[in-house]
């Protein structure tokens, strides 16, 4: 009697771990899919200069995101990122897409800052649950892009509120962007 209410334990768990699984691949490959879809509207866009490379951060968790900017013209330009960060026993994949503002700072050439805001989507899991937050960053930061070499270094601090399941505010972090300028 003890044995089967064990094995009936045992099969329960599996289930629901395997249910547990199944919902993440899923929402997994939904945010994949809206990453590429992002992407290849901003490839499709009429710019002058793209740069692609990465931004590492710490704050709410420490991690990297591959960051994407492509310039709309005059001061405008848009900023795609999607990352992956881990806190506390918790992890989390998330895209952020932020237009920017961007200013030259006269007389130092090649030198800017920049401000923004924009949407922000988090799948988080952990041991035991996962769930999924919507909500929108700001973002302010300083640029330098080398005329010798085709770098562009960026150093920038980006607070978020999450509104969905529930309203809450995250610090942000301050994070250092090395992108490939094209």
């Amino acid at each position: 009697m003890f044995l089967r209410i064990f094995i009936s334990l045992q099969i329960r768990t599996r289930e629901k771990l395997t249910l547990l699984l199944t919902k993440t691949v899923t929402t997994m490959k939904k945010v994949l899919l809206i990453l590429v879809a992002v992407l290849g509207m901003a490839f499709a866009a009429n710019a002058q200069e793209n740069a692609i490379g990465v931004r590492i951060g710490g704050g709410q968790g420490y991690g990297a995101e591959v960051s994407y900017q492509r310039c709309l013209g005059g001061f405008n330009r848009l900023e795609i990122d999607a990352g992956w960060r881990g806190y506390q026993g918790f992890g989390w994949l998330s895209l952020t897409a932020l237009y920017q503002a961007h200013f030259e700072i006269n007389p130092v050439p090649n030198l800017g800052w920049y401000v923004g805001a924009g949407p922000r989507g988090d799948f988080y899991f952990g041991r035991e649950n996962s769930a999924v937050a919507i909500g929108i960053c700001l973002q302010a930061g300083m640029d330098y892009h080398f005329e010798a070499i085709p770098l562009q270094l960026s150093l920038d601090f980006r607070p978020c509120v999450s509104l969905y399941p529930s309203t809450t505010f995250l610090w942000g972090d301050f994070a250092l962007g090395i992108r490939y300028m094209f």
